[in-house]
């Protein structure tokens, strides 16, 4: 049910448009953002998983279009939404207002000239990259470089604060304008708060078919549970959801409550085969993931390159209903190739794990881009997935592995 609610149990589509990705985008409810591109760039990569090869720049033109019909918010973490969603999200500008913009030992107080001639810029020439925003700091001692702090924290606590929408990107880098120049009226319109949270949840409960409270909370970051939980009940006895126990899911010996969506189904089987970005909404809450296929998962481009135990950015192989495994795989575009830096198993793989995921291996790099595919010498899948793919390619384990990551806004 879980799969067939993030549409992993459906039939890939023999072309993918415009119509495809939307239903997908859908489906998942937001899409989150993030920009480590070892491989793809993560937002790309669940209409992949669940569409298979497409043209990144369909989706590109629905997302970085300038009033187009999706923007950017604090949804999940960073997040594509519906635009039409925006004022279902007042009750958070409220929130961050309070926690970030009135206190006085806040950066935004004390920063509020900055955050005043920002604001007035963007009113008097439109949306704006940062670093089309100027400023009296620019010629100051400190440099450019503090300048570009002030501005940008500027504009993304504006942002936050629901003042501020993205109007689109530059490559990688945000547009910025005021909300009026960017949201159409309808959109802002705020939705109350009880009435936001409710509709949160239950796109949460529809998007993930069965879940938990935590589950529910967790797909839009809604720290309020005492607000999640009267959103159950009062969708409960709406006929939304229903309770349910799910064998396995227990804490200290008692059963967790769970709900089942009413529109969620048992699909016959569910044939997928496919790699996940590890902020895939099917494995991004990573108790839910333990929960659903048993799989402990953590991404390690935080940790040190000798301690890492799977590789810089695994990403969880899909086969049929189960996690079967994860693959590092890194895009090697200046050699045309697709490297499999890692591979290993799961507990439980199907016999034919290996020719399915030499089957997504392939689509991969195709969709890509790239030539060819070479499997590394790291893990107890790899020598497997090279027999599958009859791989003519071999690498050794990089004498020198990719650094620690350094944090990066997106």
């Amino acid at each position: 049910m879980a799969l067939a609610a993030q549409g992993f149990a459906r039939p890939r589509p023999a072309v993918v448009g415009t119509r495809q990705l939307n239903l997908a985008l859908a489906r998942m409810a937001t899409l989150q953002i993030d920009s480590v591109n070892v491989f793809a760039r993560s937002h790309y990569l669940p209409l992949f998983s669940r569409l298979g090869p497409y043209d990144p720049a369909l989706l590109e033109r629905l997302l970085f279009a300038r009033r187009g019909p999706y923007t950017e918010y604090w949804a999940h973490v960073a997040s594509f939404i519906p635009t039409a969603d925006w004022g279902l999200f007042a009750f958070r500008h409220e929130d961050l207002q309070v926690r970030y913009g009135q206190r006085a030992d806040r950066w935004f107080h004390a920063h509020r000239g900055v955050v005043d001639d920002v604001r007035a810029q963007l009113a008097a020439r439109g949306p704006l990259r940062p670093a089309q925003i100027e400023h009296a700091a620019k010629t100051a001692p400190t440099g450019a470089w503090w300048d570009w702090d002030v501005v940008k924290r500027s504009l993304e606590y504006l942002w936050l604060f629901g003042e501020v929408a993205v109007a689109g990107r530059r490559g990688f880098e945000r547009r910025y304008g005021l909300v009026a120049d960017v949201i159409p009226d309808a959109a802002r319109v705020p939705v109350p708060r009880a009435d936001a949270i409710r509709e949160l949840v239950a796109r949460a409960a529809a998007a993930y078919g069965v879940a938990t409270a935590t589950d529910l909370a967790d797909y839009w970051r809604i720290a309020d549970r005492a607000a999640v939980l009267q959103a159950v009940s009062d969708l409960v006895d709406a006929g939304t959801l229903e309770p349910v126990a799910v064998e396995g899911w227990e804490r200290a010996g008692r059963a967790l409550p769970a709900w089942r969506h009413r529109d969620a189904t048992l699909p016959r089987r569910v044939e997928a085969a496919t790699v996940l970005t590890p902020f895939d909404p099917l494995v991004w809450f990573r108790d839910r993931a333990e929960r659903l296929f048993d799989f402990e998962y953590r991404i390690e481009i935080y940790t040190p390159a000798n301690k890492r135990r799977y590789g810089y950015y695994s990403l969880p192989v899909l086969v049929g209903d189960d996690v079967v495994g994860r693959v590092d795989l890194k895009a090697d575009r200046a050699g045309s190739t697709l490297l499999v830096q890692s591979a290993w198993w799961e507990h439980g793989r199907p016999g034919h794990a290996a020719d399915r995921l030499a089957e997504v291996l392939r689509s991969a790099a195709r969709w890509q881009g790239l030539e060819r595919v070479s499997i590394g010498r790291w893990g107890d899948a790899a020598d497997d997935v090279a027999a599958a793919l009859g791989a003519a390619f071999r690498h050794d384990r990089p004498a020198v592995a990719e650094p620690v990551a350094a944090t990066v806004e997106v």
